[in-house]
């Protein structure tokens, strides 16, 4: 099997695998799926990603195809470097591979510039035309013509607390805390028309590769605000010159007045996704996220 074959008959390459006719070997994935690197006969390889057995069930129906819809639609903005699809199957897919290499300054103030080319594509509206998944946790897509500020409380941060609640991962001083976010939301500004986000860009959903550039993968995209992509840059150590990012991005498309006090309230929605997934192993990053959405609200609203 080469290229041109997989590309042809994607639907072949399960059989290929169990018959162990094409190399395979094991990558790092994240914490959701396996995932493994296929050597084809013409020397190409691709990037594959399965739902994995240790699961126990199978993958939630549409979860490889709301990934597949998400690096299609990033990919027509023709901005930042996003993997093509080669091969989409209810519990397969398989990418173009990217090899890796190492970040630099360079290579992280080309990211910004990009990124801020991505996020001015735009959306039709908050939300996405596909079923969303963000991890292994359903993301509610349904389109919503906002404001920003209603939508991310009612569809961003409103479910995760939900499911953080009901497993016990945050007491009820942090819920509380949560809730006042949610019911001061319309209280931080910085409400925008919808922009074309990945959805769940931390660090380790940034590819930096051996030719220089930066590269998208594992999104959650959606019609979203394009402060919650950069404030999860920020988030479980950082992305690598942070600082060079941000400031190419502001070069390239200044963010609005408030945008540093409204970082936590960014990022809150990602870590209570944690808290729903992992536990109260994140409690205290929710907490601490939401203390500081709450003090930075004054500030954030000065210059409105």
């Amino acid at each position: 099997m080469d290229l041109a074959y997989l590309r042809a008959h994607p639907a072949q390459l399960p059989t290929f695998l169990t018959h162990q006719r094409i190399r395979e070997t094991p990558v790092s994935g994240g914490d959701i799926c396996a995932a493994s690197r296929l050597t084809l006969d013409d020397g190409h390889s691709v990037f594959a990603k399965t739902w994995p057995e240790r699961a126990g069930q199978p993958a939630p129906d549409g979860f490889f195809a709301a990934e597949e819809a998400g690096l299609r639609w990033l990919r027509t903005a023709d901005a930042v470097r996003v993997p093509e699809v080669i091969v989409a199957l209810p519990d397969l897919l398989a990418l173009e591979w990217v090899e890796p290499g190492e970040p630099g300054p360079e290579a992280a103030e080309r990211f910004g510039r990009e990124l801020a080319a991505l996020h001015r594509a735009g959306a039709p509206a908050f939300g996405a035309d596909w079923t969303g998944f963000i991890g292994a946790l359903p993301q509610d897509n349904t389109p919503d013509d906002g404001p920003w500020s209603r939508w991310f409380a009612r569809r961003r941060l409103t479910p995760y607390l939900d499911r953080s609640a009901a497993n016990g991962a945050l007491t009820a001083s942090g819920i509380g805390l949560v809730e006042e976010v949610i019911d001061r939301i319309a209280e931080f500004g910085g409400d925008e028309p919808p922009a074309r986000i990945h959805g769940d860009l931390w660090p380790g959903n940034v590819l930096w590769a051996a030719d220089g550039g930066a590269w998208l993968v594992d999104p959650a995209a959606h019609g979203g605000h394009r402060e919650t992509d950069l404030a999860q840059l920020g988030l479980f150590g950082g992305a690598p010159y942070l600082d060079r990012i941000l400031g190419a991005y502001q070069e390239a498309w200044p963010l609005a007045d408030g945008w540093r006090d409204r970082v936590p309230l960014h990022q809150l929605h990602l870590l209570l996704v944690h808290t729903a997934l992992f536990g109260s192993a994140y409690r205290d990053a929710v907490d601490r996220a939401a203390r500081a959405a709450l003090n930075g609200v004054g500030r954030a609203t000065v210059d409105r």
